[in-house]
């Protein structure tokens, strides 16, 4: 295993960890959460409209890659919901 696939699963571990512990003391309220920071207009919802757009990008990107074809558009959906891209 290289270092940086040591990195990226180390990294995994623990966002799954941290993801874990949130959702055990605030529940699955992810999105209200989300949109209400934005809508506040304060740092916090900068960092989520700032990452919301990458994941735009990202999503976009893929499926522009795929030529916007049903197979791209899958992945180009896991994109934007999941966070990365490993297409």
């Amino acid at each position: 295993m290289t270092l940086f696939r040591v990195l990226l699963a180390t990294l995994l571990l623990i966002l799954l960890a941290y993801t874990f512990v949130v959702i055990g003391n605030h529940g699955m309220g992810l999105l209200p959460v989300f949109f209400g920071d934005i809508a506040k207009m304060g740092w916090p919802g900068q960092f989520n409209l700032d990452f919301l757009f990458m994941l735009t990008l990202s999503a976009f990107r893929v499926a522009w890659r795929h030529h916007f074809s049903g197979v791209g558009l899958l992945p180009g959906g896991l994109a934007l919901f999941g966070g990365a891209n490993s297409t």
